[in-house]
């Protein structure tokens, strides 16, 4: 088959990019043939197919990009006239490129897939937070007047305008005209979409995968630390981490940085260590060999790839419940899970994981299984032939 991937970015950026780029490799293995359309940014990976890609984006074209530029349209018309794709998959493309391109692969009777990283489709601001700090779910019946009365972009008040006419503009109905169907990496995600009007029979979940292999390890010891590996920003809720963490004896190691670094260390006791970002080689080190990692989201986590890589390395997670991290726990298997926000609820659970004997090599290896390249492949293929 021909397939077009699109995200807004083609380098290692975030989860969507991610994603993106593993599935490109994973079709290319598999014989297809794959084309990728994106915007162009500086930090992109080199691609033949970059002279598609629409110019990077200027803060005056903030006015007319998330509404479906003309170049844009132009760009990607000739990128499917060229390529002649049998699909088109696409991951974030709102803002920096819009959903115009779904429209316009729709109108060509390509067949549109589009798997949903974030809350982008139900709330303006795409993660549900109000203020950036409490859940909110005050869109997803449709209308985005609370985008405007909250400034949930930013807190800007021309933001939150140009945030609401998107939404208005890229509507329930006017995208599902144009998709085939939505991949939803969690069932939370596929049900929160249902809530917001969208069709059941639209939506198909599907996990994420990873690259197993950079899992691998050859022993399972662990030493006496656990973990959090994110950004330190509210959202992740590292402060009620540290919060739990100064009432235990146990050491806590975080990776990672963000803009609550400073304040995060000014509150943390003397048995947190905070080692800064770090590549995947000392990543698979400092996660493998923590005898659990903390994962305390107070935000919808869709499907974080932080618990399937932990699990792949065999190490066990707790996670908070909230958004589709449960699905991704087995408790007391592969992890345990506690109240999101609940500071005494995770210094409980705290001790219970380290009190807990699990087995790290039946995690890795049952992980490993679950979140494999080939049965993504399988399941992908169903969606692109269905």
């Amino acid at each position: 088959m021909k397939i077009l991937l699109s995200n807004k970015f083609y380098y290692r950026r975030g989860g969507d990019c991610i994603y993106m780029l593993n599935l490109e490799q994973l079709l290319k293995e598999n014989g297809h043939e794959v084309a990728v359309f994106a915007m162009d940014y500086p930090e992109n990976l080199d691609t033949p197919w970059k002279k598609y890609f629409p110019s990077n984006m200027s803060k005056l074209m903030a006015f007319s990009r998330p509404f479906g530029s003309s170049e844009v349209k132009n760009k990607f018309s000739a990128l499917l006239n060229d390529f002649k794709p049998d699909v088109v998959h696409l991951n974030n493309i709102h803002t920096q490129l819009s959903p115009v391109i779904a429209e316009v692969a729709h109108k060509k009777g390509i067949k549109v897939v589009w798997t949903l990283h974030d809350y982008k489709l139900l709330c303006p601001r795409y993660d549900c937070l109000k203020d950036g700090k409490d859940i909110c779910e005050l869109c997803f019946n449709g209308d985005k007047t609370p985008c405007k009365t909250y400034r949930c972009m930013k807190g800007s008040k021309l933001a939150s305008i140009i945030g609401y006419k998107e939404a208005v503009m890229w509507n329930r109905e006017r995208l599902e005209a144009c998709t085939d169907v939505f991949v939803c990496p969690s069932r939370f995600m596929a049900d929160r979409m249902v809530q917001g009007g969208f069709k059941k029979d639209k939506m198909k979940v599907l996990c994420n995968f990873i690259d197993v292999q950079k899992c691998k390890r050859d022993e399972f010891t662990k030493d006496d630390y656990y973990c959090f590996i994110g950004r330190l920003s509210h959202e992740k809720g590292v402060k009620t981490l540290i919060e739990a963490a100064n009432k235990l004896p146990y050491k806590l190691v975080i990776i990672g940085g963000g803009p609550m670094e400073e304040e995060l260390k000014a509150v943390a006791g003397k048995n947190i260590e905070f080692v800064g970002f770090k590549q995947w080689n000392e990543i698979k080190e400092l996660v493998g060999n923590a005898r659990f990692s903390v994962i305390p989201s107070e935000w919808y986590e869709n499907n974080p790839l932080s618990v399937i890589e932990a699990q792949c390395l065999g190490t066990p997670v707790l996670g908070a419940r909230i958004g589709g991290i449960p699905e991704l726990i087995n408790e007391g298997v592969t992890g345990m899970t506690f109240e999101s926000r609940n500071v005494d609820d995770l210094a409980k659970k705290i001790e219970g994981m380290w009190k807990h004997d699990f087995d790290y090599k039946a995690i890795a290896e049952m992980s490993q299984k679950q979140y494999n390249a080939e049965n993504y492949y399988t399941e992908i293929m169903k969606v692109y032939k269905g």
